[in-house]
């Protein structure tokens, strides 16, 4: 040995370090072999503790319905704000006013425009019930021309048929007077003496008075003839006319039908219009904000102008999971949540020594995805195990959960976490394919 080492292990005798003494003792290392071998046996049997699975995540609380969640309400006008009802914080029950809005546009600016119109359809339904009279006579007056048309076609084929035999009559007289002058004639150039100069005449007067009738006869036939052509004619032009008046009636009828049609639907949108000028409670609840604020401020048509809370809804937590754990998810699975503003002791892995958690179980998982590529799931409380939420929750506290899954050895869960693996789930608990958000026939909308 050196002269400097038997220096060195002389001067650290003479210190007093307890540490030096203990080396210096024969059973130190068993010790210390002791207390390694100790540790070692602890962390290996903390190794096969049991260690319960579980999907992690954070969000809110909101109501499971959403005719729960906050509504804000918002004017269907625009208009110009009279008079508020309420204050923020009252509680309001449905149908309880809440503000006053007027008319800011100028074809409705007058109080008795609803009153007016009602008016103008009133006037031109009478009018449309005169013009259908006047349609009514003109149909009547049509059936009457028709019916003078086929007596008068009538009477002048009977004219006809009596200008027919007289022609034939004066034809056969004519004749007869022809033939008894000739006889005349013959007598009066065979026999002289027998016949006179005056009887000659007086038959030769006679064929040309017969002639004379004859001819007469024939006009007149030809023109009643003429006649019975033109009835056709003549009437049919009247008739036209009084077609055509009622066509342009019936036309005006269809105009008016159509004036008082608009003038209906703007009555009803008027009627309607009235009930916009006061916004009402949709339902029991609270005034939270009012987003305008003071008297005479103008809105537009579709602007919020309130918020109301309504009164118990049926809360639930609003968790938001990766998508890799959605898939280890599935209705009814029960979870453990703490809220903010509650003293809670979790350790995820023994859920039995957490404190100031609560129970809850999946009733909803959203189909697709959110904005930031996390997938939504409603819980709801599970008051089966556990005592119900506290009543003092509000919606919008923030809350975290875990799902509770398959229950494996801390060693496993160090191992799977150490390589990146994914959570292990029974057969049975896996998320079916045709499973939807929420159980398949609650509720309302679903399909039947």
């Amino acid at each position: 040995m050196a002269a400097s080492d038997l220096n060195i292990e002389r001067e650290l005798k003479n210190l007093p370090l307890e540490t030096t003494t203990l080396l210096g003792r024969a059973d130190s290392g068993r010790i210390v072999s002791r207390w390694l071998i100790g540790i070692l046996a602890v962390l290996v049997l903390i190794m096969f503790l049991p260690w319960q699975q579980n999907v992690q995540g954070t969000g809110t609380i909101t109501a499971l319905s959403p005719s729960d969640r906050p509504q804000q309400l918002p004017t269907r006008i625009d208009g110009r704000i009279e008079a508020w009802y309420v204050s923020e914080g009252q509680f309001v029950k449905k149908g309880d006013s809440i503000v006053l809005i007027s008319e800011i546009k100028e074809e409705y600016l007058n109080p008795n425009v609803l009153p007016l119109t009602k008016q103008q359809q009133s006037a031109k339904e009478s009018a449309i019930g005169e013009k259908l009279n006047k349609a009514a006579a003109l149909e009547m007056l049509i059936g009457q021309l028709e019916q003078q048309r086929e007596f008068k076609l009538q009477q002048t084929q009977n004219k006809v048929l009596q200008y027919q035999a007289e022609v034939r009559q004066a034809t056969l007289e004519d004749s007869v007077a022809r033939d008894q002058l000739r006889r005349r004639e013959r007598l009066f150039r065979d026999t002289l003496g027998l016949v006179s100069v005056n009887d000659l005449q007086t038959f030769q007067i006679r064929v040309q008075s017969a002639a004379a009738k004859l001819v007469e006869k024939q006009q007149m036939l030809a023109i009643t003839q003429t006649d019975l052509v033109s009835i056709p004619a003549e009437y049919g032009e009247k008739i036209s006319k009084a077609r055509s008046d009622r066509a342009a009636t019936l036309s005006e009828v269809s105009e008016g039908r159509s004036d008082v049609a608009k003038l209906k639907d703007k009555v009803g949108s008027l009627t309607v219009r009235n009930g916009f000028y006061v916004i009402e409670a949709p339902q029991d609840g609270y005034v939270v904000r009012a987003t305008r604020a003071g008297q005479g401020e103008i809105v537009k048509a579709g602007e919020p102008i309130v918020t109301v809370q309504p009164a118990n809804p049926s809360k639930a937590v609003e968790m938001y999971v990766k998508p890799m754990d959605v898939a280890l998810l599935k209705p009814g699975r029960h979870v453990r949540v703490f809220f903010d503003g509650w003293p809670a002791l979790q350790i995820s892995g023994w859920p039995q020594v957490a404190v100031g958690t609560f129970g809850a179980q999946v009733a909803v998982i959203d189909q697709f995805p959110s904005s930031d590529g996390r997938f939504r799931v409603l819980l709801v409380p599970d008051t089966t195990h556990d005592e119900p939420w506290p009543a003092q929750l509000r919606l919008g506290t923030g809350a975290e959960g875990w799902a509770m899954l398959d229950n494996v050895t801390v060693g496993w869960e160090i191992w799977r976490q150490l390589n990146g693996f994914p959570l292990s789930i029974k057969p049975g608990d896996a998320l079916s394919g045709d499973a939807v958000a929420g159980d398949k026939g609650k509720g309302g909308g679903g399909k039947k």
